[in-house]
């Protein structure tokens, strides 16, 4: 950074892994501008606030925010329980990026729709790495402006973005004409949502965390709504990944979810089906009609979308990437997440070093970071900002020095298509930036649980 040292670090996204990178550019005397889409900071998180995490709050939080914070006479939470998602956002992201700190660098209704080297478009080679990164940024007040920049921490999450309902990778035929019956990730079935699910036949799609929070909240619903029906479609041969590790699971809360979800099958009143890859849906007057690839059908009245998040990279298009082919995420990283090999826990802690593209000082952290693999933990990001801003800040030693210590995961590998928890850390009863074990592919040690990817918020 040293040809441009004198212009700030672009951060994408407030969620808790973008505001970490900011703290840890605070303290390494680095200009942070951190840049949200939504109207505060953790909106993405927000969304699923009714989401309780299945890790305690000591792995939700981030060393160098919590060393700001407290210069501030922050009162930290008990480090033994766990937050929902609305706690972390109202009692941790809420005052972090209060902080004056912090909030004079915060651009708030600020969706970042480019990024590009400054005079260069992704063809050009020469003294590409001492030009800046421009920006370009739709701000609140209607107008698009470029922002010229030293380095991007891309922390926008994988939220906004979530992996469609057919085999294939693709969209079922007719699921954009059905859009209408399909609600949003993570619903509040039980809370403000509660209207478009109580009385109603409800399909639950997908095979993670997500799902089982949302299925365990429905058979809540249904105890006093006792007219809905719910159904659940898995595209594996049998749910006992959901199941998961049971006592084996060093979040206890995240084992006892799956052995919750076993008990409401096995009672009926969950209708679990079985290799069941959709491959239409057709919206009728009565109802959407659901048909697997082996000619089943299903009819409901709305459909809930288990099924993951994706990274999205088209305003990464005139940077020059490296990406694993499988799951999006850098190149070196990719074959040490791919959810078919490893569980959040085997993962390696890893920072700037793996993080790296060809772009100089171009980073992608968080959810994001992992692409479409879906055991990301809040922690896990955590150590990569503090690692990539080591190296933006040339301590190249302690950018490459990285250590995490995270519990045991049990069993949290899923299948394609399905999440491993939501957006964005690890959550217990219904998660949310999030996560596996960090998620709600949304968000962040991990997210809820009814979001594999801890999804971290944001852009």
């Amino acid at each position: 950074m040293e040809s441009t040292k004198a212009l700030p670090v672009a951060v994408i996204g407030a969620g808790p892994v973008g505001l970490a990178a900011a703290a840890h550019l605070l303290e390494r005397g680095l200009e942070p501008l951190v840049f949200e889409a939504g109207p505060t900071a953790g909106t993405a998180i927000d969304r699923w606030r009714h989401i309780r995490l299945f890790s305690p709050w000591r792995f939700n939080l981030d060393a160098a925010a919590l060393r700001l914070l407290e210069a501030h006479r922050w009162e930290a939470p008990r480090l033994t329980a766990l937050p929902y998602g609305g706690e972390l956002v109202d009692n941790y992201l809420t005052p972090l990026a209060a902080l004056p700190e912090i909030s004079s660098r915060l651009q708030t209704g600020a969706r970042v729709v480019a990024i590009s080297r400054q005079g260069l478009d992704k063809t050009h080679v020469r003294n590409r790495d001492a030009a800046p990164y421009l920006v370009r940024v739709e701000h609140g007040d209607g107008e698009t402006r470029d922002h010229t920049v030293a380095a991007v921490i891309d922390a926008s999450g994988t939220w906004s973005r979530r992996n469609p309902l057919g085999v294939s990778g693709l969209p079922a035929l007719g699921e954009d004409a059905a859009g209408d019956r399909i609600s949003g990730p993570l619903p509040d079935v039980t809370g403000r949502d509660r209207a478009d699910f109580a009385g109603r036949r409800v399909l639950v799609v997908g095979a993670g965390h997500s799902a089982a929070n949302t299925l365990i909240s429905l058979a809540g619903l249904a105890k006093d709504e006792p007219d809905t029906r719910i159904f659940w479609v898995v595209r594996g041969a049998s749910a006992e990944k959901v199941y998961g590790g049971g006592d084996a699971d060093g979040l206890p809360a995240r084992g006892q979810l799956g052995a919750r979800v076993r008990r409401l099958v096995e009672a009926g009143r969950i209708e679990l089906l079985t290799g069941f890859g959709i491959a239409a849906l057709k919206d009728t007057p009565s109802g959407v009609i659901v048909d697997a690839v082996d000619g089943r059908t299903v009819e409901a009245d709305v459909v809930i979308p288990c099924t993951g998040f994706r990274p999205d990279l088209e305003m990464l298009r005139e940077l020059r990437l490296d990406l694993d082919p499988a799951v999006e995420a850098p190149r070196q990283l990719g074959p040490l997440i791919d959810p078919e090999f490893h569980s959040c826990g085997t993962v390696p802690p890893h920072g700037a070093k793996l993080l790296a593209h060809p772009d100089k000082d171009f980073y992608i952290v968080g959810m994001k970071s992992y692409g479409r693999a879906p055991t990301f933990l809040l922690a896990t990001g955590y150590e990569q900002v503090r690692s990539v801003v080591a190296a933006l800040a040339g301590d190249r030693e302690a950018a490459d020095a990285v250590q995490l210590e995270l519990p045991e995961t049990g069993v949290c590998s899923t299948d394609a298509g399905s999440s491993c928890g939501v957006p964005g850390p690890a959550a217990a009863d219904s998660d949310g930036e999030v996560i596996c074990c960090a998620a709600p592919e949304p968000v962040l040690v991990g997210f809820p649980a009814g979001l594999s990817r801890g999804r971290s918020a944001g852009n």
